[in-house]
């Protein structure tokens, strides 16, 4: 969809909803392509390509607020939207915080350059010699025996965002994406592990050959897994994992989680939860990271923010809601989707590296749990509980010596961001990164 397009859309459906009796309204335009490949044991299993486009809504009328969408761009279907909307909004619920982001917090242009792709969409054969070299790099390796398959794919958006307070931005960005899960079996039985990379740029994936190997070697080395004795001993999470723990964080410092009191951080704001340290930053404005934009999704302009300084926690995410809400400025946070009002979220949540090697960690665990896969985390939103089934590999006199599997652990988190190591292993791949991280004490339960 074209910039000149998109925007008339918007001028259109927001005039025909102040016409309608709106108070405020803002509205998005999201346009979205995506193209892949499956590709199993030699063969293609599936290749598909979507395109897409959206509109939403949003119309305010004094403490009361209604969302609509549609993907039907007609000047009477939008007309029609709106005086639905108008009218869904007359007869809402009250929300004493909703409204329109403050005008002078927005952003104005020139926006931030972030390179937030390539938009260098691969035909189908190009996706098929990667997910094919990726599953024959993985099946070359001795030992593996059979394959869940590899993917391919694509992806590019754009969205255009307006208010009736004068705001109007856009931004756009694209992904590249490949992987592969592969399977191993000897007389114990059959283990199964994967890798993958996803960059906004295709130059900076790492080649097929290396993703199919690592994936391969991964799941030989899982084979013949033991059992533990239940137990409590330190647990380090590999990189692939450790992101989850900021996850975790992000959730409890969301502006809604605080505002309704339902956070196991609500009230350590300003306080020490992570050794001194310990660094986490959250920074929109990354060149061709997946996270970054140049504006929030209410138009706030945004910017780098220290989460965790020195390990002290600094902030909330914040949009303009939450910010009335607890007397606070909306600090550029504001997530938006087409579907509903604005949430909140991060960008680039980033954990800083620390000093020691991840075999420094390992030799420091001694005895321990390396966790290399996850499946079903639990954390009580409340108290900070924390439990999840897991598999990997067992530390012995600070050596990793053999898998394990069928294992539990369990802990309160605000101790494990309290006692946690880093290491100097950090690796983005996504949104959220962290590097591998040692906890020096765990409960484990195991046989």
């Amino acid at each position: 969809m074209k910039t000149d397009q998109a925007e008339a859309v918007l001028s259109t459906v927001l005039d025909y909803a102040k016409a309608a009796g709106a108070e405020g309204a803002d509205a998005m335009v999201y346009s979205s392509v995506s193209s892949g490949v499956t590709w199993r044991l030699g063969k293609l299993e599936e290749i598909d390509r979507s395109e897409g486009r959206d509109l939403g809504l949003r119309v305010l009328m004094g403490n009361r607020q209604a969302c609509v969408s549609t993907n039907d761009f007609s000047s009477a279907m939008l007309k029609d939207l709106a005086e639905r909307c108008v009218d869904m909004a007359r007869t809402a619920p009250p929300d004493p915080w909703c409204g329109l982001a403050p005008a002078d917090r927005l952003a104005t242009a020139p926006f931030e350059d972030i390179d937030m792709g390539d938009f260098a969409e691969p035909d189908t054969q190009q996706l098929k010699e990667l997910a094919a070299t990726c599953e024959a790099s993985a099946l070359n390796v001795e030992g593996v025996s059979n394959s869940s398959g590899a993917s391919a794919s694509y992806g590019e958006g754009q969205s255009w965002f307006a208010t009736t307070s004068g705001f109007l931005g856009s931004s756009a960005g694209s992904y590249h994406s490949l992987s592969v899960s592969v399977l191993a079996q000897d007389d114990s039985g059959m283990e199964t592990d994967y890798d993958y990379d996803s960059r906004t740029h295709s130059t900076d994936m790492r080649s097929a050959d290396a993703i199919g190997a690592r994936a391969g070697a991964r799941t030989v080395a899982r084979l013949s897994p033991r059992k533990i004795k239940s137990q409590t001993a330190p647990v380090l999470f590999d990189k692939r994992l450790s992101a989850s723990l900021l996850g975790h964080l992000a959730g409890a410092i969301n502006g809604s989680a605080i505002a309704r009191g339902v956070s196991f951080l609500k009230d350590k704001l300003g306080t020490q939860i992570f050794p001194k340290n310990v660094m986490v930053t959250d920074d929109p404005h990354l060149p061709r990271r997946m996270g970054s934009r140049a504006f929030d999704g209410e138009g706030v302009a945004n910017g780098p923010l220290d989460i965790i300084d020195k390990g002290i926690l600094t902030t909330w995410l914040l949009n303009a809601a939450h910010a009335r809400q607890l007397d606070l400025v909306p600090n550029g946070r504001a997530s938006r989707g087409t579907g509903g009002p604005p949430g909140a979220s991060t960008t680039n949540l980033t954990m800083a590296p620390g000093t020691h090697s991840f075999d420094d960690l390992v030799r420091e665990a001694g005895t321990g749990l390396l966790m290399t896969d996850m499946f079903g985390p639990q954390v009580n939103s409340n108290t900070g509980d924390y439990s999840v089934g897991c598999s990997g590999f067992w530390i012995d006199k600070g050596e990793v010596t053999h898998p394990v599997s069928e294992i539990t652990i369990a802990g309160n988190i605000l101790e494990m961001y309290a006692s946690l190591v880093p290491a100097n292993d950090l690796e983005f791949r996504g949104s959220t990164n962290a590097p591998s991280l040692l906890i020096p004490a765990m409960t484990i339960a195991g046989d």
